[in-house]
């Protein structure tokens, strides 16, 4: 997510603390914090199926893997 849309969620927050939104405000501040948990969950997930966990003995196994069992 690019800087500039992350500065708008929190300007957007630290307005809704201080003022209230406007209806616009509002849906605009849902549509960038969706865009942004989506990207948090796709970077999550991503960083997970790349995970592996090394038993003592030396074996490496996907955590993904351990889904099945």
């Amino acid at each position: 997510m690019e800087i500039e849309k992350q500065l708008r969620i929190n300007a957007l927050a630290k307005k809704q603390k201080a003022e209230g939104l406007t209806p616009e405000e509002a849906a605009e501040q849902k549509a960038l914090r969706e865009e942004y948990l989506a990207e948090f969950r796709a970077n999550l997930k991503n960083t997970l199926d790349h995970t592996v966990v090394q038993e003592p003995d030396g074996n490496k196994i996907p955590l993904n893997a351990f889904r099945k069992k």
